[in-house]
């Protein structure tokens, strides 16, 4: 397969992507999909995925300490950062589901009129709206699906709107955290299948954001002490080894965590949900005219000297910016209407 670079956002370093799961993914979208149907999706099943999590990520090692260092040389995994001494992380799950110091290593803006980063992530910015230089209709996503074809009111709301992919790597800190203040309108699941969310599957056309199973919440920020942006969706798509998104917001740290239901009021950086193992992504959806993207976010998008392979998709470029979680990507539309 072809390299895959993205732009470093802190520095602007332009970094080569290592896949560990490159011959997996090739095997599986090629051969097994195209040759072996039902072989194909019995591997992209709930039941499946449920198996490789636990074989993967369950099984404590001989040596746990040696397991962390290969996390940090390879990964990057920053162990400093970790709420809990690391040595109590002894499985590869406990890595995964690691709660860090946010509040002291993931800095906010004061600003409340940001909208922030969900996650750590690789992010690529949007529109819907054919005459935006953003343009990139059906390149991520089938829209109808994406959000549920029993839900024709949200799907009206956004139809023309911005949107954001944010991409988690197996290495990075999977907790979720909410983009903006609102108040929970609706929240809802939408069932599917349990595909990788690798860049050469979504180049393929498979379209796996919009067939896996995952959990949409739709906010209202025009509401006193809302961050006043409109309606926000956050969609946490389930992928390869990602069995759930456990719902479990914290409005001070990690503490009493809950499930989120209509009706709450969610405060923006705050802890809202945890992946479970493997890699997966958050789609943000926009109503029109209510935000811009960060300038440096949508320069990065478009860098005719950075080799991505989401690209090919457009024949143009098409470059992912690495975010880190509470990061302000993008701002309210002064003026917009309300």
């Amino acid at each position: 397969m072809k390299a895959h670079h993205y732009v470093e956002r802190s520095s602007s370093r332009v970094i080569a992507e290592s896949f560990c799961g490159d011959p997996v993914v090739s095997f599986l979208y090629s051969r097994i999909r195209e040759d072996a149907g039902w072989l194909y999706r019995a591997l992209t099943s709930a039941r499946l995925t449920d198996l490789l999590g636990t074989l993967c990520f369950d099984r404590r090692p001989p040596c746990p300490e040696r397991m962390r260092q290969r996390y940090a040389c390879r990964f990057g995994v920053e162990f400093s950062e970790c709420l809990d001494p690391p040595e109590t992380l002894d499985t590869p799950r406990k890595v995964f589901e690691r709660k860090i110091r946010y509040w002291e290593c993931r800095p906010m803006e004061t600003d409340s009129s940001a909208v922030v980063s969900p996650a750590d992530a690789r992010l690529v910015v949007g529109s819907l709206e054919r005459g935006s230089q953003l343009f990139l209709k059906d390149k991520f996503f089938d829209y109808d699906e994406m959000l549920g074809k029993d839900k024709p009111h949200w799907r009206r709301c956004f139809r023309s709107g911005d949107y954001a992919v944010l991409r988690l790597t197996p290495d990075k800190y999977h907790y979720n955290h909410v983009p903006v203040s609102g108040v929970v309108r609706d929240i809802y699941e939408i069932d599917g299948v349990f595909q990788s969310c690798h860049p050469a599957v979504v180049v393929a056309h498979a379209m796996p954001h919009s067939k896996n199973r995952r959990t949409v919440t739709i906010m209202e920020t025009d509401v006193p002490d809302g961050t006043q942006v409109g309606l926000v969706a956050m969609i946490e798509v389930v992928a390869l080894m990602i069995g759930d998104v456990v719902q479990c917001y914290s409005r001070e740290r990690y503490d009493n965590p809950q499930p989120i239901r209509a009706g709450m009021h969610l405060e923006r950086g705050a802890p809202k949900s945890l992946f479970r193992p493997g890699s997966s992504t958050v789609v943000l959806f926009f109503e029109p005219g209510r935000i811009r993207f960060c300038d440096d976010i949508v320069s990065n998008l478009r860098r005719g000297d950075v080799h991505s392979r989401y690209s090919a998709m457009t024949h143009l470029p098409l470059v992912e910016t690495e975010v880190r979680v509470r990061s302000t990507i993008a701002y309210p539309v002064r003026g917009a209407a309300r």
